[in-house]
């Protein structure tokens, strides 16, 4: 367990650094492990809740502000879920890393979009096209933390659609 700990926060201690006064202070005031796994999944379940929620919104016909709203904040929620394994500022720079970038840019445009395009515009057709684009790009970023997950669906896309 340790060293998975190890591996998603991105600290591999020499044994110098295990047995200095920082560090230890540094352990102290830090959620403990299970504490930090505990908290990603209640937040992440809350997440899928609030989108589920969301979704039975909008089949008890409660408009598609009230789907909109829960539906991206359960997004929304659900990928803070992963500040906790990994730091809130880990976090922001994996996001925002090189191969992240685009997906990273288009999830938060999409959510915007969908906020403006359900709060201010109140236009359903938009919100839809706003939520399936949030939801593409929410899976093509989800699938760059899987090695050559990627590759795959490209792979497998490209061979559906050859003629």
């Amino acid at each position: 367990m340790d060293k998975l700990r190890r591996v998603l926060s991105g600290d591999e201690p020499t044994p110098e650094e295990e047995s200095s006064i920082i560090t230890q202070i540094n352990e102290m005031s830090t959620l403990s492990w299970s504490t930090r796994i505990k908290a990603f999944c209640i937040c992440f379940v809350l997440g899928i809740l609030l989108s589920f929620l969301g979704s039975i919104a909008l089949f008890l016909h409660r408009g598609i502000v009230v789907f909109a709203v829960f539906y991206t904040i359960g997004n929304l929620v659900s990928m803070a879920s992963t500040c906790f394994l990994m730091g809130p500022l880990k976090q922001i720079k994996k996001m925002f890393a090189e191969t992240r970038l685009i997906a990273t840019s288009i999830v938060i445009v999409a959510i915007v979009m969908t906020f403006v395009s359900a709060i201010v515009l109140k236009k359903a057709g938009l919100t839809l096209i706003f939520i399936i684009i949030q939801s593409l790009a929410m899976t093509w970023y989800s699938l760059s933390y899987i090695p050559y997950a990627r590759d795959a669906v490209r792979n497998t896309v490209s061979a559906c659609f050859e003629v």
